[in-house]
């Protein structure tokens, strides 16, 4: 199967149980961004805001997953609880998936952190959050 040139040769190539949850995400991607662009990097859905990462929409084996989501995350864990997290990714399922709004609230959050030209991390966010106590 060769490598798929688009963000929508992508999907259509993924494995039919996993084609509507990121056909979904893509929706709710370009719905709460009109203005990011889509493409491929890393071999996965990209997208970028104003030039820099926004989001990235993948699948492996058993799950789908957003990567390289903004500080939104580590700030809001109780909404991720549910789900397989790695130090840049989340993990889910399309029986499993993560909610609408959520994705909608990361999506902005991380619009919001490139509007303001900051590049949030996770040792960013927890350095705040341990000053902050």
């Amino acid at each position: 199967m060769p490598k798929p040139t688009s963000a929508a040769a992508y999907v259509a190539g993924a494995p039919k149980d996993k084609r509507a949850a990121l056909a979904r995400l893509r929706k709710l991607i370009k719905a709460a961004a009109p203005k990011a662009r889509e493409g491929l990097s890393y071999g996965i859905v990209a997208y970028k805001y104003e030039e820099k990462p926004l989001i990235y929409v993948g699948y492996a084996g058993d799950h789908c997953a957003v990567y390289g989501y903004s500080s939104f995350v580590h700030a809001h864990p109780e909404l991720f609880k549910d789900f397989k997290q790695t130090k840049g990714s989340v993990h889910f399922t399309p029986e499993h998936p993560i909610p609408d709004r959520t994705i909608t609230r990361m999506i902005r959050a991380r619009m919001k952190e490139i509007e303001e030209g900051r590049a949030a991390t996770y040792a960013k966010t927890k350095r705040a959050a341990n000053a902050s106590r």
